[in-house]
């Protein structure tokens, strides 16, 4: 028995060869790709730090050689537009109030689909599925024509409006399919014990749904403040996301490279900082939806 264990555990000096390179190439080949995604945006972030006459002259990467062209006079210039600071603060006044109440619609809706039993359900939740397939640039139009007659269009109430209609379907079936994998003795047990729907909802289901209801709110966010087809349609200059605010830019002032990588930085870090401060519940969820 010794003996068969000694041999399993040596190697050939072959084999711990290939062991090295195979984990060696596995971990360089995530090395490289990681690099070659990140290389853009280190790009954006060194140019919004360069002045007009660098950015202008040489490539960004030459700062390594010279690093005496970084300053941060682009981000102070950037403070003082105020299309841009104003674009800025709408975008969140757009984001924020969007993400959350499809959040809160959503876990709602998805328990009830999930666990209630009502007239219609499973019809109602067909209805969710058919309008996950319904594309947005259908819906421009009509839309368009109804906060029209509301008197909100180009308002930010009518790009909030438009992204929760079109936000919730996919809300409702995600947390609706992860609120069906919680156990259904536990929610007996709660009945038993004299909680009621919403006790239940509130004290065993969003618990247990944190990870989905956080990967929710990440994609949400995500997606509305990357906005700018919506944005672009329902919005005026005075309520116009930080998205368009660029694009305006880029419009009227084509070598104004100064303003625009560092407005472009802006627009790109906060979801960075929301995604990492989440990326816990996100892999919660993924690692939860891979057990049965």
């Amino acid at each position: 028995m010794s003996d068969l264990t000694i041999v399993r555990g040596k190697q050939t000096a072959a084999q711990k060869i290939l062991a090295f390179f195979g984990k060696g190439f596995v971990n360089f080949l995530l090395v490289f790709v990681a690099i070659f995604w990140l290389v853009p945006s280190v790009g954006l972030f060194i140019s919004s730090l360069r002045t007009v006459g660098d950015s202008a002259s040489t490539g960004w990467w030459t700062v390594f050689t010279t690093p005496a062209q970084l300053t941060v006079d682009n981000y102070v210039n950037l403070l003082s537009n105020t299309a841009i600071t104003g674009s800025f603060w709408n975008t969140i006044m757009i984001a924020v109030p969007t993400t959350v109440l499809v959040v809160v619609i959503g876990a709602l809706a998805g328990y009830a689909f999930a666990w209630l039993q009502f007239p219609g359900r499973d019809w109602l939740l067909i209805v969710v599925i058919v309008l996950l397939a319904v594309p947005i640039q259908v819906a421009l139009i009509p839309l368009a024509r109804m906060f029209g007659a509301l008197g909100i269009f180009g308002s930010v109430l009518s790009v909030i409006l438009f992204h929760i209609a079109f936000g919730l379907p996919f809300a409702i079936f995600l947390l609706r399919n992860f609120f069906m994998q919680v156990p259904a003795e536990l929610l007996e047990a709660a009945r038993i014990d004299g909680a009621s729907d919403w006790r239940i909802f509130v004290q065993v289901i969003l618990p247990l749904g944190g990870p989905a209801i956080a990967s929710l709110a990440i994609f949400q966010f995500l997606w509305t403040w990357n906005d700018m087809l919506v944005a672009l349609i329902f919005t005026n200059s005075g309520s116009q996301p930080l998205t368009v605010a660029i694009q305006s830019q880029l419009r009227q002032f084509g070598s104004n490279i100064d303003v625009l990588s560092s407005g472009a930085f802006l627009s790109m870090i906060v979801p960075l900082i929301v995604f990492f401060a989440f990326q816990r519940y996100f892999v919660q969820a993924l690692l939860a939806g891979s057990q049965k």
